[in-house]
């Protein structure tokens, strides 16, 4: 029970602290953590869709080129229409295009890189967006509360300038420390999303690349096969 009850007190102390951090800082405090809080909700929608979006490509290729090496390719597309990955799409693409030329499967496998890229990259820059403008927030905060701080010494009364002064203080630090904690939490996770989906279009280009070669190189076989 005293465990539970100091755990409670701890719990309250901490939200009492938040409270009296946000209310000190003033109104800025509230805008950084509305950007920061859409800032969040786009990282965590990004991360969703890059669970959806990514796949294993070398096992995918593999499978892939067991198909059309056996003359499956109709098996290798239904393996990529089970899966919402954007390399799937790409490579289901290509594969249609299987039995055309080798400009006609690259224009294709080009084209559906194309469609897939911005999928990628969507929203990625609102959280750029979103860090830059906490920074700035905090900063326009921290101004805010100097001028107030100035402005307690230079007009007001001797006995509420201690008072003031420190309240201005009070709004010029908070807002620094929460525009800071915003654009640093969004920063590194915009960083791990660009770094992942940077990977994914370079696996799409890499396998896109391979499917085109193995395509290709198949129907030169085949060619080679009914001259002889």
């Amino acid at each position: 029970m005293e465990e539970v009850a100091a755990q409670a007190v701890v719990q309250e102390s901490m939200i009492e602290f938040l409270a009296r951090f946000m209310n000190d800082g003033g109104v800025f405090m509230w805008i950084i953590a509305v950007v920061w809080c859409l800032g969040i909700a786009v990282a965590v929608e990004r991360l969703k869709q890059y669970f959806k979006y990514d796949i294993d490509g070398t096992s995918l290729m593999g499978n892939i080129k067991k198909s059309v090496i056996g003359n499956q390719v109709q098996e290798a597309i239904q393996t990529c229409t089970e899966s919402s990955a954007l390399l799937c799409f790409v490579m289901k693409n290509g594969l249609k295009r299987a039995n055309q030329s080798k400009d006609q499967i690259q224009d294709a496998l080009e084209a559906s890189i194309l469609e897939v890229v911005p999928k990628i990259e969507k929203r990625l820059g609102y959280m750029a967006l979103a860090a830059n403008l906490s920074t700035l927030l905090g900063l326009l905060g921290t101004i805010q509360g100097l001028i107030q701080s100035f402005a307690a010494v230079a007009q007001a009364e001797a006995s509420q300038k201690a008072q003031l002064l420190a309240e201005g203080i009070a709004v010029a630090m908070n807002t620094t420390a929460l525009g800071l904690m915003s654009a640093i939490s969004i920063m590194v996770v915009h960083s791990f999303l660009t770094a992942r989906g940077e990977k994914m279009i370079q696996e799409i280009e890499e396998n896109s690349v391979k499917l085109l070669d193995l395509l290709s190189t198949k129907k030169a076989g085949i060619s080679q096969d009914r001259a002889a």
